[in-house]
């Protein structure tokens, strides 16, 4: 298991007590000690996670045994039929996407899906979407519209693809064209930032009726390594950009960005992926509970001004008035 520097103490003391255990087999004169340190464990557990900074938070939200959109398609939809192409150029392996079944709700779910080993992020290109990615995935939204299906939105990238050849086959117009049609889609459309939701990248899919985000994810105009780097030209300056960068889920909940957080397990998403899958799982649900009771019209006017409406603007004058 891959361990995050925060949680070194803890591994220690996991070690121990795994020692102990396989000492104390046919010797129960350890069994008083083992009780003890595992209190001592849970402690130190509690006292870490509930003290983590932004950056050690952003460190969880990219554990590598963090579950993906993949994990949450298998685990929580039945009946998934996945879908390919943008009909135009390529099917970009970075969106996954279909029809699929969740309890009694038919919909459409797409995920940004980074990959596992080696070649498979190799063959989603790290989850960084390409302009046929976001052509994809408008084109499966447009599909759930005609079916009066919603969608299901999972957003976990680093963002949208950086590459010259992207840039060729128009990467900004892409983005900016699902923005303005995923506004217009006259169907319930269900966001979760499930994982990193960097600038564009994350936006081009993340335009909907109602977003939910973990507890750990994180969702930002710009990676904090990339901030550090354009702010300070130091991108090891992330630890100052994280916290700077208001990134974390209870900030983005402050700003109306969101509109619910969700729990994730003690120490993040990775120590219990079931419990996780469950509490996405109610948030879709019951949002679609909601949502579905509202005609077209209304639907798109309450998306229309959930947009116009985010974030906090603050005025300060810079000018003194001098005295008479």
């Amino acid at each position: 298991m891959n361990t995050l520097p925060h949680e070194k103490e803890i591994k220690e003391y996991v070690k121990t007590i795994d020692h102990l255990r396989k000492k104390s087999e046919n010797n129960p004169i350890f069994a008083g000690e083992i009780q003890r340190l595992e209190r001592k464990l849970e402690s130190l557990r509690k006292d870490i996670y509930s003290n983590l900074t932004p950056w050690q938070r952003v460190q969880i939200c990219r554990h590598r045994n963090r579950p993906h959109s993949i994990d949450y398609i298998q685990h929580m939809f039945s009946d998934f039929e996945e879908l390919s192409g943008d009909r135009l150029f390529a099917n970009d392996q970075a969106i996954v996407g279909g029809f699929a079944q969740l309890g009694d709700m038919k919909c459409l779910v797409i995920g940004q899906e980074c990959g596992r080993d080696t070649d498979d992020r190799i063959k989603r290109n790290f989850g960084m979407m390409q302009p046929e990615g976001y052509r994809k995935a408008l084109r499966l939204m447009k599909l759930a519209e005609k079916f009066h299906l919603p969608v299901i939105s999972l957003i976990d990238t680093k963002g949208a693809f950086p590459g010259l050849e992207a840039e060729q086959r128009g990467q900004g117009w892409a983005i900016a064209h699902n923005l303005r049609e995923m506004s217009r889609i006259e169907t319930p459309i269900i966001c979760v930032v499930i994982g990193e939701g960097c600038s564009g990248g994350a936006l081009g899919i993340g335009v909907g009726d109602s977003i939910g985000m973990l507890e750990h994810a994180y969702y930002s105009v710009i990676s904090p390594e990339g901030c550090a780097s354009i702010l300070w030209k130091d991108a090891s300056k992330n630890v100052e950009a994280a916290a700077a960068l208001k990134l974390n889920s209870e900030n983005l909940l402050e700003f109306d960005i969101i509109d619910e957080v969700l729990s994730e397990p003690l120490g993040g998403a990775h120590h219990h992926p079931q419990t996780v899958y469950q509490n996405v799982r109610q948030f879709v649900e019951g949002q679609w509970d909601i949502l579905k009771r509202l005609p077209p019209h209304i639907l798109l006017e309450q998306r229309y001004n959930k947009y116009r409406k985010i974030g906090q603007l603050t005025t300060q004058s810079h000018f003194t008035s001098s005295p008479l």
